[in-house]
């Protein structure tokens, strides 16, 4: 994020011959081959990274919260967009996760198992939002209401999703990964397709 800003910085054109309608304020107004590609920063669940068992962990788990909270306010203009997702998103988790949840101005919500869950959802956008919320029935899945700050809200339905489908997906527009050499450091090992595989239990021979 700080080496985009440095780059928009040195692109913002900020002088009285420039219209104000072109002076670079984020990625998007950056010439085509000067524009970074953009980030989603996905969190599949918050409470991984909140929870903490030592003062060590509690050490690290603000760290990387105040970082969220940092890319929340000011990554948008870099180009780096964060979902975050959980079951709960509540003040229990520790500090900084309202003020982190207060930061993503888009919400979703599938069915929850009580007010309190819809009120961490919507309580500061709308409280019809969240009464939508908790009236969704457990049949019927899918069926999600999506707020925004500007106190609008949604009834929406997101289409199933399998695992295969997904895998399938990604390995159909792999070759479309960007480089991003920043990230190098933190992609898995692959293991080359030659090596057996591990086997996960052991198996026993069948007696009669």
């Amino acid at each position: 994020m700080e080496g985009i800003y440095q780059l928009i910085r040195a692109e913002q054109r900020i002088t009285a011959a420039v219209p104000d309608a072109e002076i670079a304020a984020d990625i998007w107004d950056l010439p085509d081959h000067l524009r970074p590609v953009p980030v989603v920063v996905l969190v599949d669940e918050v409470a991984e990274l909140a929870l903490f068992a030592s003062k060590d962990e509690e050490k690290r788990r603000d760290r990387i919260i105040t970082a969220l909270v940092r890319l929340a306010q000011l990554g948008r203009a870099a180009g780096i967009y964060l979902e975050i997702c959980g079951q709960r998103f509540g003040s229990e988790l520790g500090k900084g996760i309202t003020m982190l949840r207060a930061q993503l101005t888009g919400r979703t919500a599938h069915r929850v198992n009580d007010e309190t869950s819809a009120n961490m959802a919507f309580g500061d956008i709308s409280p019809d939002a969240v009464l939508a919320a908790i009236q969704i029935p457990a049949e019927l899945r899918g069926l999600a209401i999506a707020g925004d700050s500007t106190g609008g809200w949604h009834r929406i339905r997101a289409p199933h999703t399998s695992l295969r489908q997904a895998v399938n997906t990604c390995n159909r527009y792999a070759d479309r990964t960007p480089d991003l050499p920043e990230l190098a450091s933190f992609r898995p090992e692959l293991t080359s397709s030659s090596e057996a595989p591990v086997p996960l239990s052991k198996t026993a021979p069948v007696t009669a």
